[in-house]
């Protein structure tokens, strides 16, 4: 038994030295000091010796065990320490090397034109609202005086969701007029941007989606007057305090009298250039009074209160005030040019 034990520790030995990982360590352990290991099986043996001899015996396997678990402990440790320093080279950072720029986004120049509209607007005391883009008939069309026949209203201008066209896609804010009639208490003060869809044909100045701004203003004794002086603020505070304003006869179903407004070329000051394509002026948006009979679908006395109502296109103020020449740059994502801004 002597021979026996006197073998097992000088393997044992041998072989955890050797071992180059924690895992063949680990079995290792098991072979020579697990329940089934090898000094396990020669400790077994204790009963067939003399009662002089397992005295004997018995300290020499502890003094086995001992030396065998010292030797893993210290080899586990070795084994340790050999990972970490790998671990540490392989995760080595040379800190002399430029580090990754990290690339910080920005506001689009459409939705930048959008929060200066909004400001100038709620420092007239106007308030924002939102509203649904998935619209009924009746608050796209019927209640804004676009009765049934109207070119508007057909298939090939419209997106609808059903056959009897009454949902739809909305094709313009002026919805958000009914709905803020219907439900504020007057006076009433707001705009109401969002995106609306249209079946146009995608070119440099059109696209199935786009967005506009929705202006509303209900009380008592409002006249063309202060539609015009609200215009004219709105421009001067947007393009610069010499602009200039132009009211054009127009027609919308929902306002009478109506008008497009132009406003002076802030390039050349109205002399004409390029930009305004020698005019010297330059179309901003539609406006104009609140047709009586909208007023009166909407539980309003056109006696008693009138009206204005205004609609800019949220990306031709962005493209007239960055001098974009093409729609389709703003839809785009390209960072070559989102960049600029």
């Amino acid at each position: 038994m002597k021979e026996q034990l006197a073998k097992i520790r000088a393997e044992a030995l041998a072989a955890f030295s050797s071992a180059q990982t924690a895992a063949e360590l680990d079995a290792l352990r098991v072979q020579y000091l697990g329940k089934k290991g090898e000094l396990t099986a020669v400790l077994k043996q204790m009963g067939r010796l003399s009662a002089e001899e397992r005295p004997v015996m018995g300290q020499l396997a502890n003094e086995v065990r001992a030396a065998l678990e010292q030797a893993l402990e210290e080899m586990g440790s070795k084994l340790e320490e050999a990972a970490l320093d790998a671990q540490l080279k392989a995760e080595t950072v040379d800190v002399t090397i430029p580090g990754n720029v990290q690339k910080i986004g920005h506001k689009h120049p459409m939705y930048i034109a959008l929060d200066e509209i909004k400001d100038i607007f709620v420092g007239m005391g106007f308030t924002v609202l939102d509203g649904p883009e998935i619209e009924l008939a009746s608050y796209n069309f019927d209640k804004l005086n676009a009765e049934e026949g109207h070119p508007s209203r057909d298939w090939s201008d419209t997106f609808y969701f059903d056959k009897d066209s009454r949902v739809m896609l909305r094709s313009q804010t002026s919805p958000m007029q009914v709905r803020a009639m219907e439900t504020m208490e007057l006076p009433i003060r707001i705009i109401a941007p969002g995106r609306v869809y249209r079946k146009d044909e995608v070119d440099a100045t059109h696209s199935p989606s786009f967005h506009q701004i929705e202006g509303l203003v209900i009380d008592k004794h409002i006249t063309f007057a202060d539609l015009k002086g609200t215009l004219a603020e709105f421009a001067r505070e947007l393009f610069g305090e010499d602009t200039k304003v132009k009211f054009r006869p127009h027609h919308f179903p929902f306002t009478e009298p109506s008008a497009e407004v132009d406003v002076s070329c802030f390039k050349c000051g109205g002399k004409g250039c390029r930009f305004c394509k020698g005019s010297g002026w330059i179309e901003i948006l539609g406006c104009g009074m609140v047709h009586p009979h909208v007023l009166e679908m909407c539980g309003i006395d056109p006696e008693e209160y009138t009206g204005f109502a205004f609609g800019v296109g949220l990306e031709r103020i962005a493209l007239l005030k960055y001098e974009i020449d093409d729609m389709r740059l703003l839809y785009e994502n390209d960072i070559r040019f989102l960049k600029q801004f």
